[in-house]
């Protein structure tokens, strides 16, 4: 084992677009693992004060703003890293100043659409999913979070292409400390789920607000302080492959929502929250093992795209291997540890009732697994130029999904929801791993071709 782990660690070293990629993920795996540990002592104490079933509505309110606001995005941080870094590869400032000029009014007014739904879909959120009517202002208030995080998806794309990777990593470790100290003045005042809200929209906003504050003071260095002037009919000629990238990829996350990004709102709308507050630990617990992982496909995704644009095919397919060996080997060890030791560490931590989350968790990391040891199979289909396969994917997912979850979930709960994120995982990454590879065997022969010209 010990020479294999050396091969490894010889072989990332001398690949300097691996190294450069983790470089940057060791900036967002340093605040994430800082974000992480505080994140599971926020948990602790938010499990602690409300109990499982309002901690399950916690998590339905959490989740039912971030549907919404993910439904009305056109995930603008995609769309900036993939034309910002193209034009800024070519020289183009301009038109780079006007793609990201234009991606953050698109933003803003998807934004105020977001809050707009909140504030009309709240009266049903209470009702079918907190169980409760009267928790209807709850949902409002939490939806204010949105307008904290205007232009936050495009400042990340922009911060991204021009790796200030240390940067969004310390805005993250910056809003989790805020959420964190109203957490603790909540736990110690009693003053339950409107306390533990409170927390979150107040630390969620740092960060954001942060995010959008170093975006523009990145956009001024790069390109003058009156780059915000700069005309948007520069990006005429590219309007329409510009709109197609938008739309698919928002079509992709809408339908990502459904198969990955809305289990809460399915098993309290279907089951309770007591269910639900069992689930939101299980996915809690997965944290631990995505905490690593979770940076590297925005790490992965600017360098792909820069290495494609020059057709170094090589360097892709070491960056690709190599990144999947080290991803999954943490994930097997990971899970390894959480299923032997899951059900001791919820019963220390969390006490007694929440143990029927470890069922969920157990399943979980199957699924999970398989996302991570190929963490970069979107990023990589959206760089060579298939932006469109995620969303039919999601699309076939999503139907295959909610067939499976009215069946299913009604009478076997939350175990049957795990079960559903699981195989959804299975089926959704390796199609996509075989339609990269597919993409990627063409591009190369192609550009070979052109270069023998």
């Amino acid at each position: 084992m010990l020479p294999v782990l050396d091969s490894l660690k010889k072989q990332s070293l001398s690949n300097p677009l691996l190294r450069r990629v983790i470089k940057n993920s060791a900036y967002l795996f340093s605040a994430t693992g800082l974000s992480a540990a505080i994140s599971m002592v926020q948990g602790i104490l938010t499990a602690r004060l409300l109990g499982v079933a309002n901690f399950g509505v916690l998590g339905a309110i959490i989740v039912f703003t971030s549907v919404i606001n993910r439904f009305a995005s056109f995930r603008m941080s995609e769309l900036v890293v993939r034309y910002v870094g193209e034009f800024e590869e070519q020289g183009d400032q301009n038109r780079a100043a006007a793609l990201f000029k234009g991606a953050a009014i698109a933003e803003m007014g998807a934004s105020f659409i977001a809050f707009s739904l909140i504030w009309a879909l709240a009266p049903l959120g209470a009702r079918w999913l907190a169980k409760d009517p009267q928790t209807a202002n709850w949902f409002v208030l939490y939806g204010w979070i949105v307008l904290a995080n205007l232009i936050a998806e495009s400042s990340t794309g922009l911060l991204q292409i021009f790796d200030r990777f240390r940067r969004l990593a310390w805005l993250q470790v910056a809003g989790s400390l805020v959420t964190l100290l109203f957490i603790v003045l909540a736990t110690f005042n009693r003053s339950g789920l409107v306390g533990v809200l409170w927390a979150y929209i107040l630390g969620k906003s740092v960060g954001a607000l942060g995010l959008t504050w170093a975006a523009l003071r990145e956009a001024g260095r790069r390109w003058g302080k009156d780059w915000w002037k700069t005309p948007l009919n520069l990006l005429h000629s590219k309007l329409g492959e510009i709109s197609r990238f938008a739309i698919s990829t928002n079509i992709s996350a809408s339908l990502s929502l459904i198969n990955k990004d809305s289990e809460l709102l399915w098993i309290s709308f279907l089951r309770n929250p007591v269910e639900t507050g069992y689930y939101k630990l299980a996915l809690s617990l997965i944290n631990l093992v995505q905490m690593p992982i979770s940076p590297l496909p925005q790490t992965t995704y600017p360098e792909l795209s820069r290495q494609i644009a020059r057709g170094n095919w090589d360097g892709v397919r070491s960056l690709l291997r190599q990144g999947s060996l080290i991803a999954g080997g943490y994930t097997f060890l990971m899970a390894v540890g959480l299923g032997l030791l899951g059900q001791p560490l919820i019963r220390f931590l969390y006490t007694e009732p929440y143990l029927p989350a470890y069922p969920a968790l157990v399943i979980l990391l199957v699924g999970f697994f398989v996302a991570n040891t190929f963490y970069w199979q979107r990023p990589a289909l959206l760089a060579i130029g298939r932006a469109e396969f995620p969303a039919q994917v999601n699309f076939g997912l999503a139907i295959l999904k909610i067939v499976g979850i009215f069946l299913f979930v009604p009478k076997y709960g939350y175990i049957a929801n795990a079960t559903l994120l699981s195989a959804s995982y299975i089926l959704g990454v390796s199609l996509s791993v075989f339609v990269f590879g597919m993409a990627f065997r063409q591009r190369a022969s192609q550009f070979s071709h052109q270069n023998m010209l």
